[in-house]
C-alpha cells in the first residue's frame, strides 16, 4: 500500500470489497501483473457483465493476477484531489503506474474524457508518446474498440479489435515472450485481430476529410474483427456477486450474443454478427454456479425473445430471473408467463410510427406493441419500460406525434402497471447503415423532447425521462471521431466541457456531427473488417431514406 494513499479512499475500497463475494486474490510474485480499469464508478462498472467476464479470463491464468480499478465517485474524487492519492486497485491498494499492464474496457464513448482523467491521476502520461518503458503497457478493449478506436488510439498502445476469449491468450503468451516494448510491437500485428495504432499514419485533405491511412511495412492495413464462435464455452463469465451494484446481488449470465435483427441504427446488431445463442445444458452449468452466490440471476442478450431455451431456463426452482429487453412479438408472452416475481419488463418501439420503423428496419408494428404490452400489463408487471429515439433519419413531427398516440393506445388497453418511456437521441454508429448520416440540429431535437414530455404529463400512470442532449452530442462526437479528438478529450480533463473543449482544441464539431458523408468518404473507422461490406450498408442507407 503507497504510503500516501488517504485512508479515507482505502476504508472505501475495504467496505466494497467486503460486500463481494467471489473476489479472486492471488500472490502477485513471477505473475504478469494487469490491472483491469473501467472507466466509470464501481456500482456502473460491476454491472457490466464484459468487464467481470475478462476479470475471470485474466485471472484463470496461473502466470496472470488481474486486479480491478474504477473511475472515483463524486466523494473519493474530492479526497483525491484534497490528498493527491493516486487511482489504486482495488484488491491490493497498488497504484496503477505499478502494473505492468493497466487494461481499459470501453463500453461507452461518453466515459472517454474519464480514461485520461485516470492516466493523469496515476502518473503516467496520456499519450504514448510521452510514454517511456518503464510505464505500464495500456491496453483497450470493449464495444467502443470493436467500432471505432480513434478518438483514444492516442493514448493506447494495443487495441483488441473484437472479442477478447478470441485473443487474449495469444497476446499474454506473446507478451511474456518479448523482452521490450518495441519487440511486443513488431509481433503483435501478426496476431488477428490486434490493432497497434502508433503503427500506422493518418493523413488528412486540406478540408478536414481523411485522405489515407498508411502503415509500417510488413504491418496489415486492414484489421480484421476477432469473434467468439461458440459462447457456450467461453470461459469469461461473472465471478463476482455484490449488493454494491445496480443489479444487486444478482448474477448476470450471457445467453445470447448478438442480434438476428440488424436495426439500422444499433450497433449491437451489427458489430457482433453472427448471433450466437448458449446451449441449454451450459446455461444451466452456469445457473448452478450462480445458485451457490445467491438467489438471483439475470439473463442477458438483446432480446430474450429471440433465445431459444428462454422458458425452460426461467422454469429453474427456487431462483428469481431477471431479464433484458424483450421484442413486442407473440412469443414474448410465453416468456412472461414463465417468469416469477419480475416487476419490470422492457421493450423497444424506438419510433413512433410504422413509416419510421420500417426505415430503422424495426420490423415490427403499432399492432405488435399495443398488444404485447397489453400482455405484459395484464400479467400484472409493476413497470412496463418503453424505449423511444428521436433525431432518427427521414423523422418529421408526425412521428413525434406518434410516440404520444402510441403510448396513449397502450395506456388505454390497460390501466395496470405503470409505464414509463425513456427517450434517447439518435447517435450514429460505425457498422451501422446510418454511419454516414448527420445529427439532427440540437434544438429541434430538444423541442421534440419537450413536446413529448408535455402531451404525456397529464396521461395517469404515464412518466417520460429523457437524455441530456449535449451528453448524446458529446457521444456523436466521440462515435464518429477521427484520432484529432483526442486533444478535445485532453482540454476536458482541464475543465471544459466538450464544446469548448473542441474550441481550443481547434476542432469544428459540426464537422463531425452535422455533414453527410457519401460512400467514397475514407471513414475513421474503414480500416476494421467487420463483415460486412461498406457498399451493402450504403444500400441499406438509400433504402431508409427513401422509406414511405
Amino acid at each position: 500500500m503507497p504510503e500516501m494513499a488517504s485512508r479515507k479512499i482505502i476504508e472505501h475500497s475495504d467496505f466494497l470489497l467486503s460486500k463481494e463475494r467471489g473476489t479472486v486474490y492471488k500472490d502477485p510474485g513471477g505473475k504478469v501483473t494487469v490491472c483491469l480499469v473501467y472507466p466509470n464508478v464501481y456500482h456502473v462498472g460491476m454491472s457490466n457483465l464484459g468487464f467481470q467476464g475478462i476479470y475471470t479470463l485474466m485471472n484463470k491464468r496461473i502466470d496472470v493476477v488481474c486486479e480491478r480499478a474504477f473511475f472515483p465517485d463524486e466523494e473519493d474524487m474530492e479526497e483525491h484531489i484534497r490528498t493527491g492519492t493516486e487511482i489504486l486497485s482495488m484488491e491490493s491498494k497498488k497504484p496503477l503506474n505499478r502494473f505492468e499492464i493497466v487494461a481499459f474496457s470501453l463500453s461507452f464513448e461518453n466515459d472517454y474524457p474519464n480514461v485520461v482523467t485516470i492516466l493523469n491521476m496515476s502518473r503516467i502520461p496520456p499519450r504514448r508518446e510521452e510514454r517511456k518503458d518503464l510505464h505500464p503497457l495500456l491496453i483497450m478493449g470493449g464495444p467502443c474498440t470493436f467500432f471505432n478506436p480513434e478518438p483514444v488510439a492516442e493514448f493506447f498502445d494495443i487495441c483488441f479489435i473484437g472479442e477478447a476469449e478470441e485473443m487474449l491468450a495469444e497476446f499474454i503468451d506473446t507478451y511474456k515472450d518479448s523482452g521490450s516494448k518495441d519487440e511486443l510491437s513488431k509481433k503483435l500485428p501478426a496476431i488477428e485481430g490486434l490493432y497497434v495504432p502508433h503503427l500506422y499514419a493518418v493523413t488528412y485533405t486540406p478540408e478536414g476529410r481523411i485522405s489515407a491511412r498508411n502503415s509500417e511495412p510488413g504491418v496489415p492495413i486492414v484489421i480484421k474483427r476477432r469473434f467468439f464462435e461458440d459462447i457456450s464455452s467461453s470461459p469469461a463469465r461473472q465471478s463476482i456477486v455484490t449488493t454494491e451494484t445496480e443489479f444487486s446481488d444478482m448474477y448476470l449470465i450471457e445467453a445470447m450474443r448478438g442480434c438476428p435483427w440488424s436495426c439500422r441504427f444499433c450497433v449491437t446488431g451489427h458489430i457482433y454478427k453472427p448471433p450466437r445463442k448458449k446451449d441449454l445444458s451450459n446455461l444451466k452449468e452456469e445457473i448452478d454456479e450462480a445458485r451457490a452466490k445467491t438467489s438471483r440471476v439475470g439473463l442477458i442478450g438483446p432480446s430474450l425473445s429471440d433465445y431459444t431455451h428462454a422458458e425452460e431456463a426461467l422454469a429453474i426452482e427456487g431462483l428469481d430471473f431477471s431479464i433484458t429487453s424483450l421484442r413486442a412479438v407473440p412469443r414474448s408472452y410465453e416468456v412472461i408467463r414463465s417468469l416469477r416475481g419480475c416487476r419490470s419488463i422492457s421493450i423497444a418501439p424506438e419510433a413512433g410510427t410504422d413509416r419510421l420503423r420500417r426505415a430503422i428496419n424495426k420490423k415490427i408494428t403499432e399492432e405488435d406493441i399495443v398488444e404485447t404490452s397489453r400482455l405484459i400489463l395484464s400479467k400484472g408487471i409493476e413497470t412496463l419500460r418503453l424505449y423511444f429515439m428521436v433525431g432518427l433519419p427521414t423523422e418529421g413531427e408526425v412521428d413525434i406525434h406518434g410516440i404520444v398516440s402510441l403510448t396513449k393506445k397502450i395506456r388505454a388497453v390497460s390501466d395496470k402497471g405503470t409505464i414509463v418511456l425513456t427517450v434517447s437521441t439518435f447517435v450514429p454508429k460505425p457498422f451501422t447503415p446510418f454511419q454516414w448520416h448527420p445529427m439532427e440540429d440540437m434544438n429541434l431535437v430538444k423541442g421534440r423532447l419537450k413536446t413529448i414530455k408535455k402531451d404525456l404529463s397529464h396521461v395517469r400512470g404515464v412518466k417520460v425521462f429523457h437524455d441530456v442532449p449535449k451528453y448524446a452530442y458529446m457521444q456523436g462526437l466521440f462515435s464518429v471521431g477521427d484520432r484529432r479528438v483526442s486533444g478535445v478529450l485532453e482540454r476536458m480533463t482541464r475543465g471544459c466541457d466538450w464544446q469548448m473543449a473542441c474550441i481550443e482544441a481547434g476542432i469544428d464539431a459540426g464537422f463531425y456531427l452535422y455533414r453527410k458523408k457519401d460512400l467514397s468518404e475514407i471513414l475513421p473507422w474503414d480500416f476494421i473488417d467487420n463483415g460486412i461490406p461498406k457498399e451493402r450498408l450504403w444500400e441499406e442507407y438509400q433504402e431508409a431514406l427513401a422509406t414511405r
